[in-house]
């Protein structure tokens, strides 16, 4: 359509409000429970960020305050119709999707981080996709493994379940 027959002040205003979608990654969406969770409280959020944007009197400022909430609402839909939530493992005699794995680097690093979906990673806070190199190298091994992780080697210490 035109922009002649919009409200709209020019091309460049309604190109800004048309973000693509978020990719969708190709992998399961696995998920702990706390993911799932938290997806369903982003989902909320971006809801109600929607609908104050709707009560914006200036149009092409509320196309720019929608676009964002929008987009995300359309992915963390298709991410909640998607998952799978994956229960707490029971053993912590192998490294398993929700593990907290604590592993030994060769410089003398000591890390720990719990295998979690890919949208509830945070390697900062503690925790890394199961479609992580190290993850992967990780799961299915145990405690005294020494497993490949990029150009070195790390020893797992301990494997415990949160």
């Amino acid at each position: 359509m035109s922009v002649a027959f919009t409200k709209e002040e020019s091309a460049e205003t309604a190109s800004e409000t048309l973000l693509p979608d978020r990719p969708i990654s190709p992998h399961p969406n696995l998920v702990t429970e706390a993911g799932l969770q938290a997806l369903q409280t982003q989902l909320q959020e971006a809801r109600e960020a929607y609908e104050a944007a709707q009560a914006i009197d200036d149009v092409n400022e509320k196309r720019r305050q929608s676009a964002v909430p929008l987009r995300d609402a359309r992915y963390l839909t298709e991410r909640l119709r998607s998952a799978q939530v994956i229960p707490t493992p029971a053993s912590t005699d192998t490294v398993a999707f929700g593990s907290t794995v604590t592993f030994s680097r060769p410089d003398g690093r000591v890390q720990t981080y719990r295998i979690v979906g890919e949208d509830e990673a945070d390697p900062k806070a503690g925790s890394i996709s199961f479609v992580s190199p190290v993850a992967r190298s990780l799961i299915g091994k145990a405690v005294g493994d020494v497993v490949g992780a990029g150009t070195q080697e790390i020893e797992i210490l301990s494997i415990g379940s949160c």
